[in-house]
């Protein structure tokens, strides 16, 4: 079988959904799977250095003064917003110069399929159509909004410009038909099947967008943790509103006053200094820590060392950082809202319900002191939660699912001669 992997970035450094290009590439490659891998050269130097025996198969879309200026002026107006004005354009000026490339790769390597699997939005067009071969996209996403009670977060003139920009996808997506003629659709959820653009012809399937590398995302076994030693939680994230560390915050500073545990907080962005300003009137920056940005290899040792995750994110349509403290072994605190609900059970971890804002932070507050007072609750809840992700979203069996998915979709496609070969 021979595959093309297309997507606007491919990273290990980026983060979020750039990771997902990189492990379909990587596994399909060290199995020795005829792939290639079309992106943009913003990361050429940083993939060039994961994979060097791979230059040949690495195809990149040149950083054009368009891109550029697109990129400034998006970095002007919120980025919900930018993703349906200027993010859209720059996809779209690349996907142009991508389906050049794909063209060419599928003439001289007679490729059998085409997967995009990035961008994971259900609603941004695609120009992946009309290449000959079949077409498979995803797994893809849809955002969730915030829950009732916490709907005053919500910026209502983005709101109305980002409804006012749903009602043209399906206009452009008819524009720009790669999803409508997709051959597979992958969805991670209902929800995201119900936001697919009208017309959809292709089979829809469900799978999970995010999967865990074990070679990064592994428990330490040199790392005994005594039960009576001080209790480490852990939040990894982007540090902006829908993220939620402002409440996590007004929790801990109960357990704090209860127990001798700390909070470390990864992650940078815009509201870094408001929290910080914030835990110091809590009165609880001793115990507290920010440790900013920190690179994927980094971050699985933080967690190594942890005891707890808790994401008490409000708005997280998928949540890959459950599924990595899951297979550290780490049992999870998170909101049962979006992604993160999707992942966890009550096996692995406490889902702490956003009726309110005083009953969720109550709530994150008794879940982090009732497994910061049990040993045996966060040593059971662990094995379990590696368990779980090793038998449902290890990176090496979803390759292995989509391989299947490839089969399927060229054994309900017309032969080559049909499609112009």
């Amino acid at each position: 079988m021979r595959i093309v992997i297309v997507a606007q970035n491919a990273s290990t450094k980026f983060g979020g959904e750039s990771l997902l290009p990189v492990n379909y590439f990587r596994i399909l490659r060290s199995r020795q799977i005829e792939t290639w891998l079309v992106v943009h050269a913003r990361t050429q130097a940083e993939l060039e250095g994961l994979f060097p025996e791979e230059h040949d198969r690495m195809h990149f879309v040149p950083d054009t003064w368009l891109h550029r200026l697109l990129n400034n002026c998006g970095q002007f107006i919120p980025a919900r917003v930018n993703e349906f004005t200027f993010g859209l354009l720059s996809h779209l000026y690349t996907q142009m110069l991508q389906r050049r490339i794909v063209r060419r790769l599928v003439s001289e390597h007679q490729i059998d399929v085409v997967h995009e699997p990035t961008p994971v939005s259900a609603t941004i067009p695609s120009l992946m159509f009309g290449l000959g071969v079949p077409v498979v996209m995803g797994p893809m996403n849809t955002s969730v909004k915030f829950p009732l009670a916490f709907r005053s977060r919500q910026n209502r003139s983005v709101d109305i410009l980002i409804a006012i920009g749903y009602q043209f996808v399906d206009f452009f997506n008819s524009l720009f038909p790669g999803k409508i003629k997709a051959e597979t659709m992958l969805v991670a959820n209902d929800r995201t099947k119900q936001a697919l653009p009208t017309g959809v012809q292709g089979t829809i399937i469900e799978l999970v967008e995010n999967g865990v590398d074990f070679s990064v995302w592994r428990s330490d076994s040199t790392a005994s943790k005594q039960p009576n030693q001080q209790i480490n939680f852990v939040f990894l994230g982007r540090l902006a509103d829908w993220k939620g560390v402002d409440l996590l915050l007004e929790a801990f500073a109960t357990v704090a006053a209860q127990t001798d545990a700390v909070l470390e907080i990864i992650g940078d962005g815009e509201m870094r200094g408001e929290l910080e300003a914030q835990t110091a009137r809590l009165g609880i920056d001793s115990r507290v820590v920010f440790s900013g940005w920190l690179s994927q290899e980094e971050c699985a040792r933080k967690l190594q060392q942890a005891h707890v995750l808790v994401l008490p994110s409000l708005r997280e349509p998928g949540g890959a950082v459950v599924m990595e403290a899951m297979a550290v072994g780490l049992p999870v605190i998170a909101t049962n809202w979006g992604g993160p609900a999707d992942y966890l059970d009550s096996t692995s971890g406490i889902l702490v319900e956003p009726a309110s804002k005083e009953g969720f932070i109550n709530g994150l507050t008794d879940a982090m002191l009732k497994l910061a007072k049990s040993p045996k609750l966060r040593q059971s809840m662990g094995t379990a939660g590696r368990e779980r992700v090793r038998q449902n979203f290890d990176w090496e069996r979803k390759v292995d699912r989509i391989l299947e998915i490839y089969q399927e979709t060229l054994t309900h496609s017309p032969p080559k001669k049909e499609r112009g070969f």
